[in-house]
């Protein structure tokens, strides 16, 4: 029986089955085509003040489990799905989607056709909606959706408050939180880092202040052009120390050094985007998440080459500083879930750090 609605701010309503919390809930409605993941995808803080929908049909149908999460908290603001599976079969299964859901106050809505509502978006581009009760009234869901804005504060609510120290024993990488996947942290305490998390306010001079032999530059939700201060910090902190930036950190680097970005149709979310590296002339699958570009024709003038492109629509994938040590993708190389085709990014950004550490102790003993 169906008890829920998702109403579009264009008038066009689904009418599904509820599960998760019941409450009302408005955001921006995105779609991801990635075939698993949904717990790495419903954890991914980017996707914050969102309502995602999923497309392929089944979902739910391996569980929950405590070692896929991606943060501690989810901050979606709501799931859309074809089929929620009530009865998950898997050994490493928790609980199913739908507890999981109420437990974090999260509503969803299934049994309603979620390719038909990915194609209205491609076409449309993204847009705001509403999953509520179906004795609501539509023409009042829709004047309450008018005058909902979409907020723009979602760096702020999913980054960290204060800064905290994992350790290690390698190099001291301080890691600038937007957002921050833990598939990140993850791939630098494998590499035996001593990892710094810094709020994303977090200035150039406490930065520096922490010595640091090479800044990361995380995930977040939202438009870069939000957080003015992240593109000050990265000003101050380019010239002396290298730098890797990842999906927003790749579009906070290139507007700090000039460059222009852009809100897309309707974004890239997804396991196997096709990713070309213009420098060795390879292919790449990759997991990505993001609602913003960087223009290509602003990185002239501004000492960044394009490394990189996306063959679906060839938007800027990679760039890299002509004189700094300092590059970023747009995709996500921790691929949390998706290909870890790109994984040796981590690598190659440790390999810079090491270099950069070898010529200054040449300078200094020049």
């Amino acid at each position: 029986m169906n008890n829920r609605q998702l109403v579009l701010e264009d008038g066009t309503v689904f009418r599904g089955k509820g599960f998760g919390s019941d409450r009302q809930i408005s955001g921006e409605v995105v779609f991801n085509t990635s075939m698993t993941g949904y717990q790495e995808i419903i954890t991914d803080p980017s996707y914050c003040g969102q309502i995602v929908t999923l497309t392929y049909p089944l979902i739910g149908n391996y569980g929950i489990n405590r070692d896929d999460f991606e943060t501690v908290a989810p901050f979606i603001n709501g799931l859309i799905v074809r089929e929620a599976s009530d009865y998950p079969s898997n050994f490493r299964s928790d609980e199913t989607i739908d507890h999981f859901l109420k437990a974090h106050q999260i509503p969803g809505i299934a049994g309603i056709d979620t390719r038909k509502l990915t194609k209205i978006i491609r076409n449309h581009g993204t847009m705001k909606g509403i999953i509520a009760d179906c004795d609501e009234s539509v023409p009042s869901i829709l004047e309450s959706l008018t005058n909902r804005s979409l907020r723009n504060d979602q760096v702020k609510q999913t980054s960290t408050i204060k800064p905290y120290i994992v350790p290690g024993r390698g190099f001291r990488i301080v890691l600038v939180d937007f957002g921050m996947k833990h598939g990140i942290l993850r791939e630098l305490t494998k590499r035996y880092c001593h990892v710094t998390v810094v709020p994303y306010n977090y200035g150039a001079e406490n930065i520096l202040r922490l010595k640091p032999d090479g800044i990361m530059l995380t995930n977040g939700p939202g438009d870069p052009k939000d957080v003015p201060e992240s593109i000050e910090m990265i000003k101050g902190v380019i010239k002396q120390v290298p730098i890797f930036g990842i999906c927003l950190g790749h579009q906070l680097l290139a507007l700090a050094c000039g460059a222009e970005t852009k809100k897309m149709k309707f974004g890239h979310r997804g396991g196997n985007h096709p990713v070309k590296d213009l420098e060795n002339n390879r292919t790449y699958l990759t997991s990505q998440n993001h609602g913003y570009a960087v223009v290509k024709d602003s990185l002239v003038n501004t000492g960044l080459k394009l490394t990189q492109i996306a063959l679906n629509d060839e938007t800027v994938e990679g760039i890299k500083h002509n004189h700094y040590p300092a590059f970023s993708v747009q995709y996500h190389p921790e691929s949390s879930p998706g290909p870890e085709d790109t994984n040796y990014l981590f690598d190659d950004f440790l390999r810079m750090v090491k270099e950069n550490q070898k010529r200054s102790e040449e300078i200094a003993y020049a």
